[in-house]
C-alpha cells in the first residue's frame, strides 16, 4: 500500500484530529493559496473516519477562511487553499481582540511580556536580523505616524518571528493590529521619533550580539518611550 502521509484518525472528536492532520499536511507539503485538497471522500478513506469527521473539519476551516470548498470530482475534487492556517489564526486572534473591550494598558502589558520572552529568544538563538534591519530602514525614512507605524509594527513582528513559536508571531501580530490607531497616535503626539529609532537599534544589536538580557531590557526602555503613561517609572 502506497504511503500517503495521511495516518489514521483514534481520538473520539474525530474531526479536531482531522483539522491538526490537514494543517499539518498543509505545511509539510508546503501547500500555497489556490492548491486543492483531497477530495472528500478521498480523505475519509485515509483517515479512516467518517465523511462526516472530514465534512466538519473542512466547515471549521471554510469558516476561518483556510479553504473554499468547491462541488466537483476527480481532479476538480477537494477544497481549495485559501489562506495559510497561521494567517487565519492571526485573523481570528485580532477578531477576537476586538470584541474583547480591552484596556490599553492590559494590551501592553501582555505585548510587553510576549516580546521581552521573544527577544530573548531571538538573541539566544542569534536569529537573522535581516528583516529587522529593513524595518528599520524603513522607519527612518517614514515621512508620516502612520508610515511609522507601518515598518515599526515589521519590526516587532519580526523579533516574534525570529522567536521560532509561530503561535508568539500569531498573537503578536494580533495585539499590534488591535492598537495601531494607538500607536499612531502615540507617534503623532511624540513628533520626534529619533528616541523610537534609537530603541530599535538597541533591539537590534542585542540580538544581534547574542545578548537576551540586554534585547529584554531594551524592549522594556522601549515600551516605555513608546507609552511614558503607561510606564511612570522610567
Amino acid at each position: 500500500m502506497t504511503d500517503t502521509g495521511w495516518r489514521p484518525v483514534k481520538r473520539t472528536r474525530a474531526f479536531e484530529d482531522v483539522l491538526a492532520q490537514i494543517e499539518h499536511r498543509i505545511a509539510e507539503d508546503g501547500l500555497t493559496v489556490g492548491d486543492r485538497l483531497p477530495g472528500e471522500r478521498q480523505l475519509a478513506e485515509q483517515l479512516r473516519v467518517g465523511r462526516s469527521s472530514v465534512r466538519e473539519a473542512l466547515r471549521v476551516l471554510e469558516t476561518l477562511g483556510v479553504v473554499s470548498s468547491q462541488a466537483g470530482r476527480g481532479p476538480d475534487a477537494g477544497a481549495v487553499l485559501t489562506s495559510r492556517p497561521d494567517s487565519a489564526l492571526t485573523d481570528l486572534l485580532r477578531l477576537h481582540l476586538g470584541l474583547a473591550s480591552l484596556e490599553l494598558r492590559e494590551v501592553i502589558d501582555t505585548r510587553l511580556m510576549i516580546e521581552r520572552w521573544a527577544a530573548a529568544g531571538a538573541a539566544t538563538a542569534r536569529a537573522d536580523t535581516a528583516a529587522l534591519v529593513a524595518a528599520l530602514e524603513g522607519m527612518e525614512r517614514a515621512r508620516t505616524a502612520e508610515e511609522f507605524v507601518e515598518h515599526d509594527t515589521a519590526f516587532h513582528c519580526a523579533i516574534a518571528d525570529a522567536s521560532g513559536n509561530r503561535l508568539i508571531a500569531a498573537i503578536m501580530r494580533s495585539l499590534r493590529e488591535s492598537v495601531r490607531r494607538y500607536a499612531i497616535e502615540a507617534v503623532e503626539q511624540l513628533g520626534d521619533t529619533r528616541v523610537l529609532q534609537a530603541d530599535h537599534r538597541r533591539i537590534l544589536a542585542a540580538i544581534a550580539a547574542g545578548s537576551p538580557e540586554e534585547a529584554a531590557l531594551a524592549v522594556t526602555v522601549h515600551l516605555a518611550h513608546a507609552y511614558p503613561a503607561l510606564f511612570p517609572e522610567f
